[in-house]
């Protein structure tokens, strides 16, 4: 009779653990928000590929406390309307725990506050923009900002070329962009360099004639580009038509290869500052270099490391975070375990930091890095020694 019961409740008690085990090993679902597609695609795919290649590597090593990490990979085409609509496809439909993105500090200052209403952080690894991080607690970023990046670059292409007066060109109607302008300005002041003149454009133009006549006409010794890739690139290509030689100077968002796609051999001496470079040879950037290229036949980018450690800074975070089930709950307490994380990974070391204060509200979390500053030769940045 006993043995009778017990192969009775044996499924019963089979069925329970596995349920349990279940329950214990779910999906994280991670939400990235990224321009799959349109002009930001450059960076977003390459993002997305970072993404891809950091879960696979965790997924492969057991997930995280036993969970695998599951991506939620949503096209918000580099456009401010289409990320707020992820925002809330990835928030409130998918329940994510965290969501990464957007690619464009103009879709970011769109996007946050949505999820800094919901409780959810909203990670950015490609918004560099003064202001990104005081939209609220929520709002974390491993991308260096432009006032990190740029005081450090300019003064080492000023060392490097002797250069005594500049020109600007700038996109004046891009968040990141504006805000890189604003840095530049700033910096030239602070460190007594001379503007010869300030010129603009907007986002989507391609003939840059009128404006780089008037810098050729003020004669600088360099030209300071607050500049998008593919903009950047067909300005140098019109700086060489217009025979200027003049060297330029930028921040992150000319750290691509499509500059030298479009640009080719004219954007030799072309300086750059950014947290990455393929020429950084630690233990860290080599594995991530190598396991990018095996996986995708293709070199990485800025974008693809920032975004292969941002997946891996969460990894760490949600070691220390006891999943309940309750998304509410564990998006809290994600947000909580983020800020101590340090690592040290394709980028280098890394750790959080706080956002400066705003009067009257809280803020999020800024990354704390050293700025590499880089020189174009032959078709791409190496160090600059």
């Amino acid at each position: 009779m006993q043995f009778n019961t017990i192969l009775k409740t044996l499924p019963l008690l089979m069925l329970t653990t596995g349920l349990a085990s279940a329950a214990q090993a779910a999906d994280v679902k991670l939400g990235l928000a990224a321009a799959l597609t349109g002009p930001a695609a450059k960076y977003g795919v390459a993002i997305k590929n970072g993404f891809t290649l950091a879960a696979d590597e965790v997924n492969a090593a057991g997930g995280v406390n036993g969970n695998k990490l599951q991506l939620l990979i949503e096209d918000e085409q580099g456009k401010k309307e289409e990320a707020i609509n992820v925002f809330k496809k990835l928030i409130f439909k998918d329940k994510a725990l965290l969501v990464f993105g957007p690619t464009l500090s103009n879709s970011a200052f769109a996007a946050d506050p949505i999820a800094n209403a919901a409780k959810v952080v909203a990670f950015g690894t490609s918004n560099t923009a003064d202001g990104i991080t005081a939209m609220g607690p929520f709002t974390f970023r491993n991308s260096v900002m432009e006032a990190d990046v740029l005081p450090v670059t300019t003064r080492a292409a000023v060392k490097h070329f002797g250069i005594k007066k500049v020109a600007i060109i700038y996109g004046n109607d891009d968040a990141f962009t504006k805000s890189g302008y604003d840095v530049f300005k700033a910096t030239l002041a602070d460190q007594k360099i001379p503007v010869t003149t300030t010129e603009a454009y907007a986002k989507g133009d391609v003939d840059f004639k009128a404006q780089l006549t008037k810098i050729k006409a003020s004669n600088p010794d360099a030209i300071v580009c607050s500049c998008l890739t593919e903009e950047a690139a067909n300005i140098i290509l019109q700086t060489r038509a217009l025979g200027m030689k003049q060297p330029f100077i930028g921040g992150n968002g000319l750290n691509s290869p499509k500059l030298f796609d479009i640009a080719k051999g004219a954007g030799d001496d072309t300086i750059m500052g950014s947290p990455w470079s393929p020429e950084n040879l630690t233990p860290a950037n080599k594995a991530f270099i190598a396991a990018y290229k095996a996986k995708f036949g293709s070199d990485p980018d800025q974008f693809a490391a920032q975004a292969y450690d941002a997946l891996h800074v969460v990894a760490d975070a949600l070691k220390k975070v006891k999943l309940s089930g309750a998304i509410d709950k564990d998006r809290i307490a994600l947000q909580q375990a983020l800020p101590s994380v340090t690592i040290e990974g394709a980028t280098g070391k890394f750790a959080f930091r706080k956002a400066p204060p705003v009067t009257g509200k809280e803020v999020g979390y800024d990354a704390q890095q050293e700025a590499i500053v880089n020189i174009a030769k032959g078709g791409k940045f190496i160090l600059l020694k």
